[in-house]
């Protein structure tokens, strides 16, 4: 059987499931777009070919495997976007909780049973109907687990709001011997630039007490200035609208020592070296159009 652990977002990885661009699908229709990003990208033109993204998946593989991380894939559906496997599920300590989240990625999740039947079925987790939670919102950090989220009465509108406020409570109740710190983030169906789709499009820890943050990602300053205290001004990277809609903050942790970057992150990748950070850097900008980067691509299963 296979022991979950995950504490914190750069532990030592060992384990994780990466997911796939293989036979991911037509170019959608404007209006079966996620999220403005994609939106945009399919009116332009610009949308990502299969091969290019299957291309960058490898290149990310390939890093993996030079630090020794096991790699899950997901079984291949025909036709079927899986590369962000972060959205279907997500792990805190030794349970592994599968997310409600839109109804026609539910086979998505039923692609990873190649790992569930290595767990014992106890310690996976489906929340209650009305809890929508998807993995990107939510970062074990030690004794904390912060959660984006979106509670305004216009919840419904935006189907760029993907975790509400019954995912909070239910977090909290899930444990209780942890601090949950939820953060209100900004969401535009329509304007990539002023959406934050998940946390970690505008926040995420790297190292042992650094972060990467985009002020505009949050609606409430104060939850905002929650982190610049809790981090410390001198260990954050404060990312400009343009970087936060290039997923500046979307970058990914192999150790409290190795991030693995996007290679055009010229000015987060400089900040990262002169923080003594060893950056692995790979192409992923095709897979960036869709509104989702390194993290989301990958569901860290086990950390040391």
């Amino acid at each position: 059987m296979m022991q979950l652990h995950i504490e914190n977002e750069t532990s030592p990885l060992k384990a994780v499931i990466l997911g796939t661009a293989e036979s991911c699908g037509p170019v959608p229709k404007p209006e079966e777009a996620y999220d403005p990003k994609s939106l945009e990208h399919i009116l332009a033109g610009t949308y990502p070919t299969e091969a290019d993204m299957v291309k960058e998946m490898d290149a990310f593989a390939q890093v993996f495997h030079k630090h020794g991380v096991t790699v899950y894939r997901p079984d291949v559906l025909v036709d079927c976007n899986q590369i962000f496997s972060r959205d279907i599920a997500f792990v805190i300590e030794d349970k592994l909780f599968h997310s409600n989240i839109l109804p026609d990625r539910e086979r998505e999740f039923e692609a990873i049973h190649g790992v569930l039947e290595k767990i014992d079925p106890n310690k996976i987790i489906r929340p209650p109907e009305e809890v929508h939670i998807e993995g990107g919102d939510v970062m074990p950090w030690n004794d904390y687990i912060f959660v984006g989220t979106y509670t305004g009465a216009d919840y419904p509108d935006y189907i760029t709001a993907r975790t509400n406020k019954e995912a909070v409570e239910f977090l909290k109740a899930q444990f209780p011997h942890k601090k949950v710190k939820a953060f209100e983030l900004r969401k535009s169906n329509t304007n990539a630039k002023e959406n934050a789709l998940h946390l970690d499009c505008c926040f995420q820890p790297v190292g042992k007490g650094k972060a990467i943050l985009h002020k505009n990602g949050f609606l409430v300053e104060e939850e905002y200035q929650w982190l610049v205290d809790y981090f410390g001004k001198e260990n954050i990277f404060e990312i400009t609208k343009d970087e936060m809609y290039q997923m500046f903050s979307n970058v990914f942790s192999i150790s409290p020592e190795v991030v693995v970057s996007e290679q055009n992150f010229t000015r987060l990748n400089n900040w990262l070296r002169e923080q003594g950070f060893t950056v692995e850097e790979i192409p992923y900008a095709e897979i960036a159009k869709q509104e989702g980067l390194l993290r989301c691509s990958t569901m860290p299963l086990i950390r040391s």
